[in-house]
C-alpha cells in the first residue's frame, strides 16, 4: 500500500504542510472568514473579519499558521501585524511610560504616564488608545477614567488611565501618545486579564453579549459599537438559558461553532473561541473503529489503491463515499472490488484515473473517518519537436510536433504567451493521432517570435521569422526653401505601392488637419500645407510603415526682419527715464532666419560685451539695457536688422531726466530781530525738467539739525524766514524741486545772528540839581533784547528849542549821570537812550523841564529798625551798620561814643553822600557803648544814638562746696561767676563722674538757684561735681569742681573695686557709603551724599577738581551723624566735574570721588 505523499506544491513554490489529526482523530479547526457588507451609502471597502481557531493540542508553530487575530474594521490585520506603524517624527517627552500589566477578572489596575514641563510652555496633549485607533477618551465610563495632575515643584505632568473591574474583553493591546506642537512621543503596553477559577458556571450568552453604546456600562473596551450605526433599543432581559451551549458547543465540529453562536444571540466570538480554547479536551474513544484511515493517500495514474480500516464491531453496516455520494459495488464493473479480512473492511480501486481524485470516506453506524486519495499522472513526453520558419509577409506558416500519446492536451505559446485559437483568431490548431499543428495562412510582421508547445513531459520551442519585401525608392524627399505664409508641397515615390507610410517633423508625428493635408496614391505619398509658418520649418521624414528605411528633406522658412515699435506704446518713441535708475529696453523683432542685430548712438556702435550699457538679442526680442542711467546717455538710438532676406532699420529716443542742481548759496541782505530777507539765483541745471519751486532749511550755526520753513512750493527766488530767536546765528540753504525730485542742498548762507534795539529806559527821574549841574537817573530798559546792552548815551536841550546836545561823548552804563557846564537859572529838558549793536533805542525824555538852581534839605537820619534797639554781637563777630540820611548840599557827618571822639584804628567810619557806614573787623567787649551820629548841613543838624553790645561767655562760678551727704543725696552750693561776659548770667548746669571712671554726666541743665541737690545716686560710688555758668552766649569754656568727692556709703557693706581698662573707641575715617556718578538739570538744585564713620569727629572737606570749596555761595555744605551732602544751588554747565569729600582727624584721612554732568534742556523754536 503506498505511502501519503505530500499534496503539489503551492503556487509560491512553497509546499503545503500535512495536518495531522488531533489526539481525538478530529482535524485541526478550520479558519472562518466573515466579510461584513456596509450599506449602500457607505463609501469604504469591504471590511474583512478574520477569525482563526487554534487547536489546543497541536502547537501554533506545527500549524503553519499567524497567531490568531481579530481584525475588524479599519484595523490592523494579520498581514499587516509585522508592517511598521507609520508615526510622527519622534522626540523624548516621556520620563516615565506606562508598563504591561495583568489584572484578575473583575479587578483594579492603573497605568500612569509622566512628562516633564521645564521646557514646555503649556500644557501637552495625551491621547490612550486601544489596539491601533480605538480613542478611549470618548470610552470614559464607571469602567475607564483617565486623571491628569501637575506638580509645581518638580514640573512634572502625572497623566493615570484607571480601569475598574475589568472584563476579558479589556484585554489587548494599549498605546499613550503625547504630543506638544512639532514634539511627538508614543509608549505602547499590553494588558491580561486572567479568568477567576469557578467563571464556567457563568450564562455565556449573557458572558458573551456586548455592551452596546450608550448604556450604564459605556466605557467598555468593545469594538461592536463601531460596527452599529442603528437606533438604540431598549435592553431586554435574557431569560435563563433552557439549553446548556456549552455541551453544544463540545460536542460539535468547529466549523459548526460560528452558526451555534448566531443561533444563541453570542456575538463575541473572539472571546467565545479563547473560552473554548481554555476548555480541557476530552479524548473520546471511537465505538466504531478500532483503527481508522489514513489522512491521504497518493497513487500513480493506472495503478490501483487499497483503502483499509478496522472494525471494533465486525456486525456493524458499513458504507464507502467519494466526494460524499455512496459508492454501491456493481457485478459488471470491476473498478471498486471489497473485501473483509476479519475487522478489516478493504476497498480497492483499480486503473486509477484522474477523476478517482477526490476525497473518500467510510460510515459505521454514526461514525464517520475520512481521507483524501491524490492520483499522479505519469507525464507526456514531446517526440519530435517543431522546426524554425523564416519567410515573408501575406506567406502561410504551419508548425508540427509530435507527441508520446494519442489524445494528449498540449499547449501552444509565443514568446511565453498562450497563442488564442478562438473561432475570430489568426491561429488555427488541428490534431491527428499523436501529432498536434499550428497553422498561421497569412502571415505578418507581427507574427515573428518564438513560438514553443508544451506538454506535462516536456518543452519545444521554434523561432518564426516574417520579413517585408524589398523597397525600392522611385522620387525622394528634396530640402525647400519657402517665403512665411507661401504653400508647402513635399513629396516622394515608392514601390511596392500599397505600402503606407507616416510624416514626421523634428520626430513628431504629423496629423492632418484643415491646414496638412496627406495624400497617398499608389507609389506616391505627398504632404501639402496650405499657408506656411514659422513652426513649419524643420526637418520633415517619411517612413514607409514596417519598413526600416526613412525619406528625409529640411524645409526652410525664410521672413524679411521686422522691428515692432508699436509695442512700446511710448509717444514719437521716446522713452523717458529717471536718471540713476536701470533702463531695460525691450523691443520685439520677427524675421527667419534670426535676422543680425545692431545697435548704435550716432556712429558708435553698442556692444553685447558693455559693463554699463549693452545690447542683447536673444528669441524674438533684442533689449537695451543700461545699469545707471546718466545725463549723458539722453540721445536718439539707432537698430538695424539684417538676414538673408532683407534689411530693416528703426530709431528709439531715450531722454534721460534728473534732479536740477542746488543752487548756488543763498544772500541774506537784510536781518531784523526775529526775521530776514533772503534772495538766489535758480540752479544752472533744471534736470530736463522745469523747475516746480524751492524748499527752504535755516539751521542755527552750532547745530547740525536742519529745519525746513516752508512746505509748499516756493515759486519765486526770494524769502523772508521768521520766529527765530534773537541773538543766535543762523544759516540758511535752498534746495531746487522739479518732477523727478529734490536736488541737493545749496551751500549755506554766511552766518547772520538776528538783533532788534532795547525798549526805551524806564523811570527817569531827576537826582540832584545844583547851579551849574544836573543829575538824572533812570531804570534800565524792560526789553534789552539778544544784542544786549553797550551803555546809555543822555542828551539835553534849552526849553523852547529843538536843539539835542549830547552830553556823554562816551557811552555810559551807569543808570545815573550829571550834565555839567549849564548856565545857571536856565531851564532844560533831559532824555536818555538805550545803545547795543542794533542801534539807538527810543529816547526817554522828562516830563518837565529843570530849572538850573541849587535847592537845600534839611537833614534828616532814618535810622534802620533793628537799630532802633540794643545792637548785640559776640566777641570777634564784624559789626557792619549802615545807616542812611537825608540832605542837601551834602550834609557832614560826625560821630562819637560815650561823648567823645572815636578813634580810627578801633572803628573805621566811611561817609557818602547818603550814607554813613561804621565798621568793626574784630569785635571786642571794649566797643561795647553808645554812638551818636550828628549830621549837619548849613545850621541844621539831626542826631541819632545806637546802643552796641558785644557779648562774650562767662567765667565759671566762683566756688562750688559739697554741703551735705545723706543716704544717696548730696547737697551743692556755689557763688555765681565774677565775669558774666557782659551778658547777664541765664543758669548752670551740674554735671557728676564716678572717680573710678572720671567720666562726667549731666545731672540738670539750666539751672537758676545756687544751690541743689543731687539724688538717686549708687550706693557705694564716691563722685565729684562740676558746674558751667550759662548765659546768651552759652556755656563758660571751664567749669568749676569740687575739691572733695562725695562718697555714698551703707553700714555693713563694703565695697570692692576692680582695676580695668578702657576701650579705645578712637577710628580713622572711613566712608561708610562712597559717592555716586550724577546727572543734574541745569537751573535745579543737586545733592552729593556720603557718609563717614571716624572717632574723634573728622573734619570734612569738600573740593571740586581737586580744589577746595571754602565760603562760595553757590554751595551750601551739611554734616548730619556722619551723613555729609554738599548741595549746589541751580548748576549750569561750568558746575559739572569731579567732586571729592576728604574726612581727616588725628588717626589718618579718607577720600571718595564722584563726577557730576548738567545737562542743559534746550528747546527749539
Amino acid at each position: 500500500m503506498p505511502e501519503p505523499t505530500k499534496k503539489d506544491e503551492m503556487p509560491n513554490g512553497q509546499p503545503e504542510e500535512s495536518v495531522a489529526p488531533d489526539s481525538n482523530g478530529a482535524l485541526p479547526l478550520p479558519e472562518i472568514s466573515l466579510e461584513i457588507s456596509p450599506p449602500p451609502e457607505d463609501a469604504n471597502s469591504l471590511k474583512k473579519l478574520s477569525i482563526e481557531l487554534p487547536n489546543d493540542s497541536v502547537p501554533v508553530p506545527a500549524m503553519g499558521r499567524k497567531d490568531s487575530v481579530w481584525s475588524l474594521g479599519d484595523g490592523q490585520g494579520p498581514e499587516d501585524l509585522e508592517k511598521p506603524i507609520d508615526s510622527p517624527p519622534r522626540s523624548t517627552l516621556l520620563i516615565e511610560s506606562p508598563q504591561s500589566a495583568s489584572v484578575p477578572v473583575g479587578g483594579d489596575i492603573t497605568f500612569v504616564a509622566k512628562v516633564e514641563a521645564k521646557d514646555l510652555l503649556r500644557k501637552p496633549t495625551i491621547k490612550w488608545f486601544k489596539g491601533k485607533w480605538m480613542d478611549l477618551a470618548s470610552k470614559t465610563g464607571k469602567h475607564l477614567q483617565l486623571k491628569e495632575t501637575f506638580e509645581r515643584l518638580t514640573k512634572i505632568h502625572t497623566f493615570e488611565m484607571h480601569i475598574i473591574k475589568a472584563k476579558e474583553n479589556y484585554a489587548g493591546n494599549y498605546r499613550c501618545e503625547v504630543t506638544y506642537k512639532d514634539k511627538f512621543d508614543s509608549c505602547s503596553f499590553d494588558l491580561e486579564v486572567k479568568e477567576v477559577e469557578g467563571s464556567q458556571n457563568v450564562d455565556i450568552r449573557s458572558a458573551f453579549k456586548r455592551s452596546s453604546e450608550g448604556q450604564d456600562d459605556a466605557g467598555e473596551l468593545d469594538f461592536s459599537g463601531l460596527l452599529k450605526h442603528r437606533n438604540q433599543r431598549e435592553p431586554k432581559q435574557d431569560d435563563t438559558p433552557e439549553v446548556d451551549v456549552w455541551e453544544i458547543l463540545k460536542n460539535a465540529r468547529p466549523d459548526q461553532y460560528e452558526k451555534i453562536a448566531f443561533t444563541y444571540g453570542i456575538t463575541d466570538l473572539r472571546g467565545l473561541l479563547r473560552r473554548m480554547k481554555k476548555i480541557p479536551k476530552e479524548e473520546k474513544k471511537s465505538e466504531a473503529f478500532a483503527k481508522k484511515l489514513e489522512p491521504a493517500y497518493q497513487v500513480d495514474k493506472g495503478g490501483k489503491i487499497r483503502l483499509v480500516v478496522d472494525l471494533a464491531d465486525p456486525t456493524v453496516e458499513l458504507k464507502w463515499y467519494k466526494n460524499g455520494q455512496e459508492i454501491r459495488p456493481s457485478p459488471n464493473q470491476r473498478k471498486y472490488i471489497f473485501e473483509h479480512k476479519g475487522t478489516q473492511r478493504i476497498m480497492v480501486i483499480n486503473n486509477c484515473s484522474v477523476n478517482d481524485d477526490a476525497a473518500y470516506s467510510v460510515a459505521a453506524g454514526d461514525e464517520k473517518c475520512a481521507t483524501e486519495l491524490f492520483v499522479k499522472e505519469l507525464p507526456i513526453k514531446i517526440v519530435k519537436g517543431i522546426e524554425a520558419v523564416k519567410t515573408t509577409v501575406n506567406e502561410r506558416i504551419e508548425l508540427e510536433c509530435e507527441v508520446s500519446e494519442e489524445g494528449a492536451q498540449v499547449k501552444w505559446m509565443k514568446n511565453g504567451v498562450e497563442v488564442p485559437t478562438g473561432v475570430r483568431s489568426r491561429y488555427r490548431v488541428k490534431c491527428e493521432g499523436t501529432k498536434h499543428f499550428l497553422v498561421i495562412d497569412d502571415a505578418s510582421r507581427e507574427d515573428t517570435g518564438t513560438y514553443s508547445v508544451m506538454a506535462t513531459g516536456g518543452t519545444s520551442e521554434a523561432r518564426i521569422q516574417v520579413d517585408l519585401k524589398p523597397l525600392k525608392v522611385h522620387q525622394d524627399l528634396q530640402d525647400t526653401t519657402v517665403m512665411l505664409g507661401e504653400p508647402i508641397k513635399l513629396q516622394c515615390e515608392i514601390s511596392p505601392g500599397n505600402v503606407p507610410g507616416r510624416w514626421y517633423r523634428n520626430g513628431q508625428l504629423i496629423q492632418p488637419n484643415d491646414r496638412i493635408n496627406i495624400i497617398h496614391r499608389n507609389k506616391v505619398h505627398r504632404l501639402e500645407i496650405a499657408s506656411s509658418s514659422l513652426h513649419d520649418a524643420g526637418d520633415y521624414t517619411f517612413v514607409p510603415e514596417g519598413y526600416s528605411q526613412s525619406l528625409s528633406a529640411k524645409l526652410h522658412i525664410i521672413d524679411p526682419p521686422r522691428v515692432h515699435l508699436e509695442s512700446l506704446n511710448f509717444p514719437d518713441n521716446t522713452v523717458t527715464i529717471v536718471a540713476g535708475n536701470k533702463l531695460r529696453l525691450e523691443i520685439p523683432i520677427s524675421g527667419e532666419p534670426a535676422p543680425r542685430v545692431v545697435w548704435m548712438k550716432g556712429e558708435r556702435v553698442i556692444l553685447e560685451s558693455g559693463q554699463r550699457v549693452r545690447a542683447e538679442t536673444y528669441g524674438d526680442q533684442t533689449s537695451l539695457t543700461i545699469e545707471v542711467t546718466e545725463r549723458e546717455d539722453t540721445g536718439n538710438y539707432k537698430i538695424v536688422l539684417q538676414n538673408e532676406a532683407g534689411e530693416a532699420t528703426a530709431s528709439v529716443k531715450i531722454k534721460v531726466v534728473d534732479i536740477p542742481d542746488p543752487p548756488e548759496a543763498p544772500l541774506v541782505p537784510v536781518v531784523g530781530g526775529d526775521w530776514c530777507s533772503m534772495t538766489w539765483e535758480p540752479p544752472k541745471y533744471d534736470g530736463s525738467s522745469p523747475i516746480l519751486g524751492y524748499f527752504i532749511e535755516r539751521k542755527k550755526k552750532q547745530s547740525s539739525r536742519w529745519m525746513r520753513l516752508n512746505f509748499d512750493l516756493i515759486k519765486e527766488t526770494s524769502f523772508e524766514p521768521k520766529k527765530m530767536i534773537e541773538g543766535v546765528p543762523y544759516e540758511v540753504r535752498i534746495f531746487a524741486v522739479n518732477a523727478i525730485g529734490v536736488s541737493k542742498p545749496s551751500e549755506p548762507s554766511k552766518a547772520f545772528t538776528p538783533l532788534a534795539v532795547t525798549s526805551e529806559p524806564t523811570m527817569l527821574v531827576v537826582d540832584d540839581v545844583t547851579d551849574t549841574t544836573v543829575t538824572v537817573k533812570w531804570r534800565p530798559p524792560e526789553t534789552i533784547g539778544a544784542a544786549g546792552l553797550d551803555g546809555y548815551l543822555v542828551e539835553y536841550c534849552i526849553e523852547g528849542t529843538d536843539d539835542w546836545k549830547i552830553s556823554n561823548t562816551e557811552l555810559t552804563e551807569k543808570t545815573k549821570y550829571t550834565v555839567t557846564g549849564l548856565t545857571p537859572g536856565c531851564k532844560i529838558l533831559v532824555r536818555v537812550k538805550a545803545i547795543n549793536r542794533a542801534g539807538a533805542s527810543t529816547p526817554r525824555t522828562l516830563q518837565h523841564s529843570i530849572l538850573v538852581k541849587e535847592v537845600i534839605e534839611p537833614p534828616k537820619i532814618r535810622v534802620p529798625r533793628h537799630l532802633k534797639q540794643t545792637y548785640t554781637r559776640r566777641v570777634g563777630e564784624a559789626v557792619n551798620l549802615v545807616v542812611p540820611f537825608m540832605g542837601k548840599p551834602r550834609p557832614k557827618v560826625t560821630w562819637l561814643k560815650d561823648g567823645k571822639t572815636i578813634e580810627p584804628t578801633d572803628v573805621s567810619i566811611r561817609n557818602t553822600d547818603c550814607d554813613s557806614i561804621i565798621f568793626i573787623r574784630k569785635a571786642e567787649r571794649s566797643h561795647s557803648g553808645k554812638y551818636e551820629m550828628n549830621v549837619q548841613v548849613e545850621n541844621h543838624v539831626d542826631t541819632a544814638i545806637l546802643d552796641i553790645q558785644i557779648v562774650d561767655l562767662p567765667g565759671p562760678p566762683m566756688c562750688v562746696t559739697i554741703e551735705d551727704v545723706w543716704g544717696g543725696n548730696v547737697a551743692l552750693v556755689w557763688t555765681p561767676p565774677k565775669d558774666n561776659g557782659n551778658a547777664p548770667i541765664t543758669g548752670y548746669t551740674i554735671q557728676k563722674a564716678d572717680k573710678k571712671t572720671m567720666e562726667w554726666f549731666t545731672c540738670i541743665e539750666h539751672y537758676h538757684r545756687t544751690c541743689i541737690t543731687i539724688t538717686e545716686l549708687v550706693v557705694g560710688n564716691e563722685y565729684f561735681f562740676r558746674i558751667f555758668a550759662e548765659n546768651m552766649c552759652g556755656l563758660s569754656e571751664t567749669a568749676t569742681q569740687t575739691k572733695k568727692s562725695a562718697l555714698i556709703v551703707k553700714e555693713g557693706l563694703q565695697i570692692k573695686t576692680h582695676d580695668y581698662n578702657d576701650h579705645d573707641f578712637k577710628e580713622a575715617p572711613k566712608f561708610t557709603q562712597p559717592l555716586i556718578n550724577t546727572f543734574a538739570i541745569a537751573g535745579y538744585n543737586a545733592t552729593l551724599n556720603c557718609s563717614v564713620r571716624a572717632n574723634p569727629r573728622a573734619k570734612v572737606i569738600w573740593m571740586k577738581n581737586k580744589i577746595a570749596i571754602l565760603d562760595d555761595p553757590r554751595y551750601r555744605m551739611f554734616s548730619n551723624q556722619g551723613v555729609c551732602t554738599l548741595e549746589i544751588r541751580k548748576p549750569s554747565p561750568y558746575d559739572g566735574g569731579m567732586y571729592s569729600c576728604k574726612a581727616i582727624n588725628d588717626l589718618g584721612e579718607a577720600q571718595v570721588d564722584c563726577k557730576l554732568e548738567v545737562k542743559v534742556q534746550t528747546q527749539e523754536l
